[in-house]
């Protein structure tokens, strides 16, 4: 019901319940409140406010070796006593379990004596071998020095059989020529008997020169043909003799080649036997599983005693209770550029209570600085390029954070106005992190 006219108005005003309701200055101190919140809220969206990306993380550590290490078996084996419980605190180098073999070809108690037995019979044949070589070696040496004797020898008999040739052809030529005189002069002699001027006895007596002569060069010639038979058989002597040594030397030299091959062969068996004696030494000090680092004993595998374990299986995993803390966080392709190392970051951990302002970091209660140390230049399977926050050295991190405590992070950008945040998030536009000129000459002084 419309009140429209002053005397309606006037007649209610009787009424004290009226008065109370609607009264002259009640629309001015409604506009005032309206006043009073548009600048309140003009206020608030000129507070400046921190540009951030959220991203939860978990926590880890930038070293490997303080990263949960998992415990496997290098052999196949049967389990023989259990050292451990789950949840223990071991050292590095304490004994977790202990296992015996299962493989037949190392069940021999003696193993590694009978290898070490094979290895020293195999050294001793070396040593033969060498002897052997060394033999023959001196045999070759006595060979070659009778070869050099025996050709020396048989030069000198050829030497001395020209000579005996050259001296036996001159007395064959002088026979020849002796008995060519006989000759002349026998006949001579028979016409001067023919003509009565000579006697029958010098006829005679020429005749028996004639003969001398002629047995003479008979001789002579003999005695020639007979030295030349010698020098010729002295050539093949001595042809026969250094194919005869060269035969026994090759001989000899096959021998110190075999015995030197025999060696050669047995060394690379007595290589491989120990290189066998060391993998058999090797492989019995896995028979005893030691902790390689310290921490506390999680997630046992097996169980029991005389359970068989597989090669390469795991058997338990050690936590390090020492590490240095890092956050391992995703951020979107799209926020990527945002992101440098150095950038800070605010950091939220799971079961600790926290006060968060996203926008006001400094007014946030309960959150721990740190900053970005490395980030990965792949994308991750999940589609996400990874970082890794560590402390910034403002506020120790809390030291009941274990490995794999969730985390809530936020890394802090540019600081704009709220309106400008809201246009922005209402736009889809990304953050504020382009440099205006003076911004930018500034950033390239300092670098500089």
């Amino acid at each position: 019901m419309f009140l429209d006219n002053k005397t309606q108005v006037d007649k209610l005003k009787q009424f004290d319940s009226f008065n109370k309701v609607l009264t002259e200055g009640n629309n001015q101190r409604w506009r005032k409140l309206l006043l009073f919140c548009f600048i309140g809220f003009a206020v608030f969206m000129a507070l400046p406010w921190t540009q951030n990306i959220q991203s939860p993380g978990i926590v880890s550590t930038l070293s490997p070796d303080q990263r949960p290490q998992q415990i496997n078996s290098i052999i196949a084996g049967r389990i023989l006593k259990w050292n451990i419980r789950d949840g223990q605190i071991v050292n590095k180098g304490d004994t977790l379990l202990q296992l015996t073999e299962v493989k037949e070809d190392y069940l021999d108690t003696a193993l590694l004596k009978r290898i070490d037995d094979q290895i020293n019979a195999k050294s001793e044949a070396i040593e033969f071998y060498g002897q052997k070589a060394e033999t023959t070696n001196q045999q070759e040496t006595a060979l070659m020095s009778a070869l050099k004797f025996k050709l020396s020898q048989l030069r000198n008999k050829l030497k001395q059989y020209r000579l005996q040739v050259e001296s036996d052809s001159m007395a064959y030529v002088a026979a020849q020529n002796q008995l060519k005189i006989s000759t002349e002069q026998l006949a001579r002699q028979k016409q001067l008997y023919d003509a009565g001027l000579k006697s029958l006895t010098e006829l005679e007596t020429r005749q028996q020169y004639y003969q001398d002569a002629l047995a003479k060069k008979t001789s002579a010639e003999n005695k020639f043909f007979n030295s030349k038979n010698e020098l010729l058989n002295i050539r093949l002597d001595l042809s026969g003799t250094e194919q005869e040594y060269a035969e026994k030397i090759s001989k000899i030299s096959g021998e110190r080649f075999s015995a030197l091959s025999q060696a050669s062969s047995t060394e690379s068996e007595v290589a491989k036997l120990r290189n066998q004696y060391a993998n058999y030494k090797q492989r019995q000090n896995f028979y005893v599983i030691t902790a390689p680092q310290s921490g506390q004993v999680i997630r046992t595998s097996k169980s029991g005693i005389g359970e068989t374990v597989k090669d390469g299986e795991p058997l338990m995993q050690i936590v390090p209770t020492n590490f240095s803390p890092a956050v391992e966080m995703y951020i979107s392709p799209v926020d990527i550029p945002l992101i440098k190392p150095g950038q800070k970051v605010r950091l939220q951990f799971d079961g600790f209570p926290a006060i968060v302002f996203s926008g006001w970091p400094e007014a946030s209660y309960g959150t721990f600085g740190g900053k970005i140390s490395a980030i990965d230049p792949y994308v991750s399977t999940n589609g996400k390029f990874r970082i890794w926050v560590v402390p910034d050295g403002s506020k120790s991190w809390p030291q009941q954070v274990r490995l794999g405590t969730g985390t809530q992070g936020v890394a802090l950008l540019n600081d704009v106005p709220i309106i400008y945040e809201l246009w922005r998030q209402l736009n889809g536009f990304p953050p504020k992190y382009y440099k205006n000129k003076d911004e930018a000459a500034k950033s390239d002084k300092n670098e500089k």
